[in-house]
């Protein structure tokens, strides 16, 4: 038997995410234009891939159904240019989409069954709301294989503050400014940037282009947060201002075997470690992150304090708090979501894992001192997946130094 290859993340990419509905940026644009568009800029980043010689395109979404329907790996491929012969699938792990995707292709890389593969995400809510036409069977409520609360993302947010009463609702607005603040100054100093493709966009104004993220606030404050309408509960402790938005955007990235890398002379950013996802119960869906980090840590044969660097997806700030304190790690740690996060920038749900990867494999090459980072989030319906990886400019000089 062949050994297992290493599996590299060449670069990543992403559209900027706008606010989903009709006065959203991206109200008149199609969904798969968006994903396609991503995939153009990312081999535009990266002339040095012969297209022929990509081996698959994996592209996630949520709702498949009209534009973001039709087997998008294999539309998507065509319409970005790519030759007939480069085959492509979609997948659906709802939040986890894009991670799913990364996760899958990498594990075709280390069999060896491929060299170079695109996995990406796309998700317009404003056309394909979350569960929008989909028929769950009767047998889910009927035999009480999960509440109906269980089907609403709010409300199992509120449930993780029912039981954990430290997870107050001070907390999760502190945590959502900080994350406002965060991206903020992520913008100020370009970190953000480098990694948006620019859309045209078309509005009753006329044309326009996309460069920037449309949701974030950065004149957000306490009392601001503190005066928001609670829409999951009466006078409970979820709001717009600690959660992600509703949102559109498509991401895309680049894997490849370690050898294929070096033979074409591609950037390695990050290296896969290792990945898990594990099922928790649907009610409190925002726990998953905590049982499949542990796991994907048990896989790799470390323990949380070798992660030096967090990228957790902000779907609601209870969800990350939860995971902070599960793992002993202060709301204030300088390793967590150093650019801030989705409650911010916008959660179009199947493309957001790879945007979590975009930024660890920035902060990578700021931290030449940290060794292991991961990616992780929670996913509708109670699961969590994690992503470990490992830092190629990792310099154990520099860990000394920062002792």
């Amino acid at each position: 038997m062949a050994e297992i290859a290493e599996v590299v993340f060449v670069d990543g990419v992403r559209t900027p995410f706008g606010r989903a509905g009709e006065k959203g940026m991206y109200w008149q644009t199609r969904a798969d234009d968006l994903v396609v568009k991503a995939i153009i800029g990312l081999l535009e980043r990266n002339p040095a891939v012969p297209k022929d010689r990509i081996d698959e395109v994996a592209i996630a979404a949520t709702t498949q159904q009209g534009d973001q329907g039709l087997t998008l790996g294999r539309t998507a491929a065509l319409l970005a240019g790519l030759p007939q012969s480069v085959p492509g699938f979609a997948i659906d792990r709802m939040c986890a989409g894009a991670m799913t995707s990364v996760t899958t292709l990498g594990s075709g890389i280390g069999f060896g069954a491929y060299d170079l593969a695109i996995a990406g995400g796309v998700e317009h809510m404003g056309r394909h709301p979350m569960g929008f036409n989909a028929d769950p069977n009767p047998r889910f409520l009927a035999e009480k294989l999960v509440s109906e609360e269980a089907l609403n993302m709010g409300s199992t947010a509120e449930r993780i503050h029912d039981r954990f009463p430290s997870l107050t609702k001070e907390r999760s607005d502190r945590y959502a400014l900080r994350s406002q603040q965060k991206v903020a100054a992520a913008y100020e100093a370009g970190k953000i940037q480098p990694d948006l493709i620019p859309v045209a966009t078309r509005s009753a104004a006329g044309w326009g282009l996309a460069t920037r993220d449309e949701a974030p606030r950065p004149e957000t404050t306490m009392e601001g947060l503190a005066g928001l309408r609670t829409p999951f509960r009466p006078h409970g402790r979820v709001t717009a201002g600690n959660s992600s938005g509703l949102n559109d955007g498509a991401t895309a990235c680049l894997l490849a075997s370690g050898a294929t890398a070096k033979e074409l002379g591609l950037t390695t950013k990050m290296r896969l470690v290792s990945f898990a996802f594990a099922g928790v119960e649907p009610e409190i869906m925002g726990i998953g992150p905590v049982p499949s980090t542990e796991k994907a840590l048990r896989k790799a044969g470390l323990s949380i304090t070798d992660i030096g660097l967090f990228e957790l997806n902000e779907a609601f700030a209870v969800q990350v708090l939860s995971f902070l304190d599960h793992f002993g790690i202060d709301d204030d740690d300088p390793r967590v979501n150093e650019y801030g996060g989705a409650i911010a920038i916008g959660h179009p749900l199947a493309s957001s894992g790879v945007r979590l990867m975009n930024q660890l494999a920035r902060q990578f090459e700021e931290h030449p001192e940290v060794r292991y980072g991961l990616t992780a989030m929670c996913i509708g319906l109670g699961q969590g997946g994690t992503v470990i990886w490992e830092n190629p400019h990792y310099n154990k000089k520099a860990k000394a130094a920062q002792r």
